[in-house]
């Protein structure tokens, strides 16, 4: 039975209370927390019409699937293709991803169920402040540190090692494809440590109690109670990572080498969607130089909202959790 919120209130002796006031108080209350959610949802809407309504005279005059699928960039011949741009960003973001989701996981996974109070009290709030440090610091370790690193000692190992394989031929620069994935990886594995920690924290004990006492070890306990109880949250941690990994730009731009081409090899230097807005919407003089890039921009906010789909997607059939 529905039991309404005047019906359990207990005024105090000689004080009035009518039933209705409260009524409308809980009416109105529904109806402004349900214009501040649907105003999230006109303000992603509105945000793509605009950039669609932008993107027109480069759509027009190139044609939608031409600009996606052209590979040359010249803004002086006027020819504009997207597709390294697009390659850029879902190469370093992927390979970010496949980098930081282990190396994540397994902090989190320490820091929930094997660390000591006293270090794990230590240890997270190192991780949150990792996570709020500005882009544009990490861009600039990775010119200074993370650049001579790779082009010293990571690449030309891989390149010696493993360049047999397309994907480790190439001379060794220290920018490109894969210094901007270890970057990226670096900015995005708080967020999946953060989250993922906070959620393995949830885990019942009784439930963890339970398997020590049927003899189960600590791994066979995480593996079969801890990682099963969080797989929503650790889902939903990647996600986050991913997105935030989609729309990086400064740390991104100064170790990626800016140069729109599409390669297999991950040592050459290439292009992010967001990199090529951030460096040449100031030199574009014309309209159609300007609908390019907030066509790009367009894109990228269509990679961005699909990815978040299927990774949706994925949780519900995965966890069953919508």
């Amino acid at each position: 039975m529905d039991v309404e919120l005047a019906d359990v209130f207990v005024p105090r002796p000689g004080m009035k209370v009518e039933k209705t006031s409260y009524i409308h108080a809980d009416s109105v209350f529904k109806t402004v927390i349900a214009m501040f959610a649907f105003a999230v949802v006109v303000l992603l809407i509105w945000l793509g019409i605009q950039l669609y309504m932008s993107s027109l005279p480069a759509f027009r005059a190139l044609g939608f699937w031409d600009f996606i699928k052209g590979t040359t960039w010249d803004p002086v011949s006027g020819v504009f293709g997207a597709l390294p741009f697009i390659y850029g960003t879902l190469l370093t973001s992927f390979l970010a991803l496949l980098i930081a989701a282990p190396l994540g996981i397994g902090t989190a996974l320490f820091l929930a169920e094997l660390s000591p109070g006293w270090l794990k009290k230590l240890l997270q709030p190192l991780v949150e402040l990792l996570a709020g440090i500005p882009s544009v610091i990490y861009g600039l370790w990775g010119i200074f540190v993370l650049s001579p690193l790779m082009a010293q000692t990571v690449d030309p190992f891989l390149s010696s090692k493993l360049g047999f394989l397309p994907f480790f031929k190439g001379y060794p620069l220290g920018i490109g494809f894969l210094t901007a994935a270890v970057i990226l990886a670096i900015m995005i594995m708080p967020y999946i440590i953060s989250v993922s920690t906070e959620v393995l924290s949830t885990v019942p004990v009784p439930l963890k109690e339970g398997m020590y006492a049927l003899g189960a070890t600590r791994w066979e306990t995480i593996k079969k109670i801890a990682l099963p109880f969080a797989r929503s949250g650790i889902f939903g941690s990647i996600i986050l990572a991913l997105a935030r990994a989609l729309g990086e730009t400064m740390a991104v731009t100064m170790v990626i080498g800016n140069t729109p081409q599409i390669s297999k090899s991950l040592l050459d230097p290439g292009y992010t969607m967001a990199a090529v807005i951030a460096n040449e919407f100031t030199e574009a003089t014309s309209d159609s130089y300007l609908s390019a890039l907030v066509a790009i921009a367009f894109i990228l906010l269509l990679i961005t909202v699909l990815v978040n789909a299927v990774a949706r997607w994925l949780i519900w059939r995965t966890t069953g959790v919508r």
